[in-house]
């Protein structure tokens, strides 16, 4: 018989009882949790990419990077193979200092914000000082009440900091204040502005309404001003069918207050500002969903609101307008209204290096075509559509048909060759590839080919007709989730790898195609930058991450593992995280962090130091792991990706459990019989499901905001990837039949320790999931844990850290087998400053 004492022990910290067992199980360590929270990682690791802001000018970039001797900088021209300082930081430090009168030191400048000038020659920006001056709205007001007979007794004036709005030249050896302007362009959010800048659209009480630039220019200065004129467009725009506006996220109470207030509109010009699209969604017939918010100052408030829940026979109704800018006419783009799908826009994209402050949404032809898609109810059919602008009349360029779901990622098209060119991407044969179709929609051929993942569109060169992309398993020698950047001629030849080798990378590609900077690492290195032309030719190292300070802490990298899957054939992908005094000797529970996609799977392939879910949680006295699953991320191959399809809680449960105990057959530090599982959202549906369809092998579950039951869920994710069935009767009606299981049907199978929490204002995965599940284990006379977090949202906000805390003292006392005893969570209040 296995020997266990009770102990209480005491220390600075948290006091903790429990049992202690010959086993070696671990003492939990909340002090060196404390030491990776959130607040503490972001004063040990700071830049660990370089984000390239390409210059109008050449293919040059600037960037800033921090580490532990402060931010700098630079400057870099890949014509010239240089990268230089910006400007000298304790010159600047000096300049700053006598201009605003505030001490500036090189480690400690502010975090500027640059505007190129002067042929890129020059910066401009604004620091803000401790000097106070008075408000300049609050001096023209106290102008204009003294000029008024009726002005009464001058108050005292709003004071508000001095804003210096400065210029360097580059090379120079000064600074030149411009103005003492706060922002020379005021933002209106209501403002949809025409690209040439005479027209502004904007909704009020449902409809669409336009002002000239004279009287915008009015509301610019004073939004209250009476002498604007507006003028109403539409008058048929209610509520829910409405020309703009919406107040998702709104109380009752908050629309009331704003219901006659200007609200923003918004669709896409044409880019000779004389058209206006927009896409009107009729949503009356969809049923209202509430939460309440009982946490407020005064009574508690609720907010309602449309929500579309799986399976529900309505749908919303897309229709798409067309209004005639001087004309003020309107027509419709003729959509077929009695079929039940969605409708989507294609956009015009700018230039990265445009730096310009007015950047209307604009469609993506410029000679006015309308370009959009449809995806069908049960998203099996994906289509291709152009209207035009002046008729509305539809001609149908690409039709894609699929028996499970159409994946939506990357279906964004690109027109080029003066526009007699459309590339298309398609998973047609099994795999996410490029296809070249014509203008009038006849496919001319397949640009890649291969058992690979074509993912991220990154540009293509017209001139020399060559296509840039990221795809992920090309090297079958590597992780399949790396993805590598790659060039590929548009009749299909000359494919290339450009930044080759054993990393993930994210990409950055200049507007020339010349250039493009990759930052690059795994889970278990240090994170580097580097600058590459076309060809795929080193140009120069950039930057590589400082960890020095967090390194120092004792931090340890975790460590990549692949095993099989429960067909015995596929290979699954994961990571371990250990604590830091990781003792061999000792046998650790097993927790697995999950989330089970399909759009995306909760296992990370590049440094992070975001750890707040799996290395923190580790440091308590677990191993904890992340993997992916049959049915899980889209980067493999389609089978993969729908291996889920019409069994959406159960399909990624036994990869889960078999990994897990080929973990434990490799590394005798694993206890099988100690294996705890939590995740969110989705993840949080993930883990209940485990502890209920696996209940003798998951012992412990921390599910906060679950889609338990996803007929409370949107339609979007379930019916997408769990299916809905379209069924036509006798008279030609169609109907949509939607069967799935829910977790509270097995919620008898309960053995372990379960935790169950929500936000109580979650408006995306609704309390009523976690709540019918409660429900479902009480009727089931089962013993579980539930939690509400006040006026939270599904990520639960201000309440994580609380949240952290609560996770880990659960996995401790059922995994561990000792319970905290303080009332007080002494590691958040250790770190939380305390007033006198």
């Amino acid at each position: 018989m296995r020997k266990i004492t009770f102990l209480l022990i005491l220390s600075l910290s948290t006091t903790f009882i429990f049992a202690q067992d010959e086993s070696q199980t671990p003492t939990p360590n909340y002090r060196l949790a404390s030491k990776f929270s959130p607040a503490n990682l972001g004063k040990l690791v700071h830049s660990t990419t370089v984000r390239p802001n390409w210059l109008k000018t050449g293919n040059r970039f600037w960037y800033q990077y921090k580490t532990t001797e402060g931010s700098n900088y630079y400057i870099v021209d890949p014509d010239r193979r240089t990268r230089t300082k910006l400007f000298d930081n304790a010159k600047m430090a000096k300049w700053l200092t006598e201009i605003t009168k505030d001490p500036y030191d090189a480690q400690h400048l502010p975090r500027f914000n640059f505007e190129f000038v002067k042929n890129d020659t020059a910066i401009r920006f604004r620091v803000t000082s401790t000097e106070e001056v008075e408000a300049k709205d609050e001096k023209k007001d106290n102008e204009k009440k003294a000029d008024s007979t009726k002005a009464k007794k001058k108050k005292k004036p709003k004071m508000e900091k001095k804003v210096y709005y400065l210029e360097y030249r580059l090379g120079g050896n000064g600074l030149t204040i411009i103005d003492n302007s706060k922002d020379d362009e005021k933002r209106i959010r209501w403002a949809n502005v025409a690209p040439d800048s005479s027209i502004v659209l904007f909704s009020k009480k449902h409809n669409l309404y336009w002002m000239d630039k004279e009287n915008f220019l009015k509301a610019v200065e004073d939004e209250k001003d009476s002498t604007i004129v507006e003028h109403q467009w539409t008058t048929d725009g209610v509520e829910h069918f409405s020309y703009g506006g919406g107040g998702r996220g709104q109380t009752n109470v908050e629309k009331e207050k704003t219901k006659d207030d200007r609200k923003s509109v918004f669709g896409l010009w044409s880019h000779d500002s004389k058209k206006f699209v927009l896409q009107r969604t009729d949503s009356r017939h969809i049923k209202d969903l509430w939460v309440i918010n009982s946490a407020t100052k005064d009574r508690p408030t609720l907010e309602t609101y449309k929500y579309h829940m799986a399976g529900e026979q309505e749908f919303y109704k897309p229709y798409v307008h067309i209004f005639d800018i001087p004309t003020k006419g309107m027509t419709e783009v003729k959509l077929d209204t009695t079929v039940q799908q969605s409708v989507g826009l294609y956009s015009h994209r700018y230039k990265k290096s445009d730096d310009s402050k007015h950047k209307p949404a604009m469609l993506l032809s410029k000679k006015g075509k309308i370009y959009f898609n449809t995806t069908s109810r049960d998203r099996k059919r994906f289509d291709v559509h152009v209207a035009d602008i002046n008729t509305g009349e539809v001609t149908t360029l690409i039709e894609e048909h699929f028996n499970t779901y159409i994946e939506s990622r990357g279906k964004s098209i690109r027109l080029f060759n003066n526009e007699s060119e459309i590339l298309f991407w398609s998973e047609r044969d099994g795999w996410g590839h490029y296809y070249l179709y014509d203008a009038n929609g006849n496919l001319k051929r397949q640009v890649t080919n291969g058992e690979f993942h074509v993912d991220t569109f990154q540009g293509i060169d017209e001139k020399e007709r060559v296509l840039y992309f990221t795809a992920n398993g090309v090297d079958k020698n590597i992780d399949p989730y790396y993805a590598h950047l790659y060039r590929i001629n548009l009749n299909g030849t000359g494919f290339k790898s450009l930044n080759p080798g054993d990393f993930n990378s994210d990409i950055n590609v200049s507007d020339s195609k010349k250039f493009f900077v990759s930052n690059y690492s795994r889970v278990n290195t240090v994170p580097k930058s580097e600058l590459r032309n076309s060809n795929g030719s080193l140009v120069m190292k950039l930057e590589e991450a400082d960890l020095s300070q967090l390194m120092a802490t004792g931090y340890q990298f975790p460590e990549p593992f692949k095993f099989k899957a429960d067909d015995g054939i596929t290979d699954i992908y994961g990571v371990m995280y250990k604590p830091f005094n990781f003792d061999e000797n000792k046998k650790y529970p097993l927790i697995q962090y999950v989330y089970p996609g399909p759009q995306t799977e909760a296992v990370n392939k590049s440094f992070s130091p975001r750890m707040n879910r799996t290395d923190r949680l580790a440091q308590v006295g677990f191993i904890v792991v992340t993997l992916g699953n049959r049915g899980g991320h889209p980067a493999r191959s389609k089978w993969y990706h729908t291996y889920g399809y019409n069994n959406l809680r159960d399909y990624g449960l036994a990869d889960k459990k078999y990994v897990a105990e080929q973990l434990a057959d490799k590394h005798t530090f694993i206890d099988i019989d100690k294996v705890g599982i939590f995740g969110h959202s989705g993840g949080g549906f993930m883990s209940t499901a485990a502890m209920l369809v696996y209940p003798d092998f998951f012992k412990v579950a921390v599910s906060s905001s679950g889609n338990h039951d996803n007929t409370v869920y949107n339609s979007w994710w379930s019916e997408t990837h769990h299916g809905i069935k379209e069924e036509k009767d006798a008279d030609g009606k169609i109907s949509y039949k939607y069967m799935i299981d829910k977790n509270q049907s097995l919620a008898e199978n309960l053995k372990g320790h379960l935790m169950l929490t929500t936000g109580d204002i979650d408006n995306n995965v609704h309390p009523a999931g976690t709540i019918r599940m409660a429900d479902a284990l009480i009727k089931a006379n089962k013993r579980f844990d539930f939690f509400l977090f006040p006026t939270q949202r599904h990520g639960y906000g201000n309440m994580t850290e609380y949240f952290f805390w609560q996770k880990a003292d659960y996995f401790s006392e059922h995994l561990l087998g000792v319970k905290v005893s303080d009332v007080d969570m002494i590691e958040m209040n250790r770190e939380t400053p305390k007033d006198d």
